[in-house]
């Protein structure tokens, strides 16, 4: 499957604004939007007036991005929200919160998304009881989301729970850090996805 392997700091760079791909590092000084506020290249610190078609490309970017996407398959995530009833937006941002690596990360089982794909590609997560090895794969209320036996002693998952916050868990997931395990209480509203985006313009980019 195809996956993005190029620096992630230059994507944060390129939208001008931290999509935190990185983790803890995202809150340091080292974070690259800290030390240098501008786009990669040499045409990084030109200035241009964005055209309406450029606005709604930077927005649907910058979520793709975030959640580790390649086109295809945001395409698809779009396609389907479009066919369901209610607000497309807000249905395309609960499919995204919903795939289990999003939700191993949010639960403080991984440091950052691209981490939790790998470990969940390595087979250390159960749902239901049940291994998943599939990042994609969607989770709904009621799921109970935990670690393999065997992989309670991985150091990078102890490490990330070592981490947690109840307080920055979001409050449609909770989380028992001694049992390394948590449950979707329900599916995400759109106030309980913190997120800086405007969906709308997503909607309007695939419209055109």
């Amino acid at each position: 499957m195809a996956r993005y392997r190029e620096p992630l700091c230059r994507l944060c760079r390129r939208d001008g604004e931290k999509l935190f791909l990185k983790g803890q590092r995202c809150l340091t000084d080292k974070c690259a939007i800290e030390r240098r506020k501008y786009g990669p290249g040499q045409h990084g610190q030109r200035r241009a007036k964005l055209s309406d078609y450029a606005i709604q490309l930077k927005e649907k970017q910058k979520v793709r991005r975030s959640y580790g996407l390649m086109e295809g398959q945001f395409r698809k995530y779009f396609a389907e929200a479009n066919r369901r009833r209610g607000v497309t937006g807000e249905l395309l941002l609960q499919y995204l919160e919903l795939r289990l690596d999003n939700v191993v990360h949010k639960m403080g089982l991984a440091a950052n998304r691209n981490q939790a794909r790998q470990l969940i590609g390595h087979g250390h997560f159960l749902v239901n009881g049940v291994k998943v090895n599939i990042p994609s794969f969607r989770v709904k209320a009621g799921d109970k989301i935990g670690v393999v036996e065997s992989s309670k002693a991985v150091g990078c998952i102890q490490e990330s729970l070592s981490r947690v916050s109840h307080a920055g868990v979001p409050r449609w997931l909770e989380i028992d850090v001694n049992q390394m395990q948590g449950k979707v209480l329900h599916a995400p509203a759109r106030d309980d996805i913190q997120i800086d985006v405007k969906e709308q313009l997503i909607v309007e980019f695939y419209s055109r």
